[in-house]
């Protein structure tokens, strides 16, 4: 999840667990811990763009992470918290459990977390889009209204529990979300006898109302929208895979290494001979039928010294069109 998110999730985390002794500094401490897994996003200016997409939400977004780190920053804040009446036991539980609830919160996304790191499964049950307002808005409402309350109040513990109560319920009603969704575009491929592989659901940016559906065919993969309040029939619009673009690339050990990071959803795209690795997960930039340019796409560039990759950047104005257009898909086709 965004920053923001994981940073109110850590505070509320913090403050069940310490609000009672220490007030307002354990949402704070909380917070610091919510934002400590995502330190991971160094790795691009130190490695490779294969090596930092590895990276990214693998060692400080586990378990072991979490239990191998807690008592450390646990000892370091009660250093610093010498006249607090919590204990060293009390910091470590805190920064526990304000780490840990960072990734379990990102396995609800599409990119997911390895959570059980160093194995290399990933937990991603693509239920929230990164940024979601119906989930962080109330939660952080509860949260300052919380935060206003003597720390010996019982408002104070029940603002906050309330916070995680909504939140959660609406993580949970994601699934249920995501559940409808994949029986409506198993029932439109059905109606029209596509024959599929597999079918990788999950929602569209800001919101839990307009899904995408990634279809895995024989040559190509197939990409469709569907809205709860659609009336008319999923559309479904065709990629070619063009996996043999590659040609001696596709032994390459960073292709290979990116194919896992994609888990098979990706395809080759050709502009001006030039090859492009797209990975499909998280869709395209913008709604247009006719678009070909993928949120994620690498520039794959063979030299003397082995293949560059190369991730192609992201523009505000290719954002700002998606979001309009966003808008008025949700409503229905």
């Amino acid at each position: 999840m965004d920053s923001l998110t994981q940073i109110i999730l850590g505070a509320a985390v913090g403050e069940a667990v310490l609000g009672k002794k220490v007030g307002n500094k354990a949402a704070l401490y909380g917070a610091i811990a919510g934002t400590i897994p995502d330190l991971d996003v160094v790795a691009r200016y130190f490695f490779d763009t294969v090596t930092a997409t590895e990276i990214h939400r693998g060692f400080s977004h586990s378990i072991f992470f979490s239990i191998l780190f807690a008592p450390l920053f646990g000892w370091l804040i009660s250093k610093v918290e010498r006249k607090s009446e919590a204990t060293f036991k009390d910091w470590s539980l805190l920064m526990f459990w304000g780490m840990f609830t960072h990734p379990i919160l990102d396995a609800f996304t599409t990119w997911g977390t390895q959570l059980f790191w160093p194995f290399k499964t990933r937990l991603a049950f693509q239920s929230i889009f990164v940024i979601d307002p119906l989930y962080t808005l109330p939660f952080l409402i509860f949260l300052i209204m919380a935060m206003c309350q003597k720390r010996t109040s019982p408002k104070r513990k029940r603002y906050n529990r309330l916070g995680l109560t909504v939140s959660t319920a609406y993580l949970a009603t994601t699934l249920i979300l995501k559940w409808f969704a994949f029986q409506e575009f198993s029932a439109s491929l059905e109606k029209h006898g596509i024959a599929h592989e597999n079918i990788d659901t999950r929602p569209t940016p800001f919101n839990s109302v307009l899904w995408t559906a990634n279809v895995d065919t024989e040559n190509a993969y197939l990409i469709g929208n569907y809205s709860f309040y659609d009336t008319k029939e999923i559309e479904f619009t065709s990629y070619p895979k063009n996996h043999q673009l590659l040609g001696d690339l596709k032994s390459d050990k960073k292709i290979q290494r990116l194919i896992d990071i994609t888990e098979g959803w990706y395809t080759i795209t050709q502009k001006e001979g030039e090859l492009y690795f797209n990975d499909l997960r998280f869709g395209l930039i913008s709604m247009d039928p006719k678009e070909t340019q993928f949120a994620f796409s690498y520039e794959l560039k063979p030299t003397e010294n082995g293949l560059v990759v190369q991730e192609m950047p992201k523009y505000r104005t290719d954002a700002k069109r998606l979001l309009n257009a966003l808008w008025l898909r949700i409503w229905g086709n």
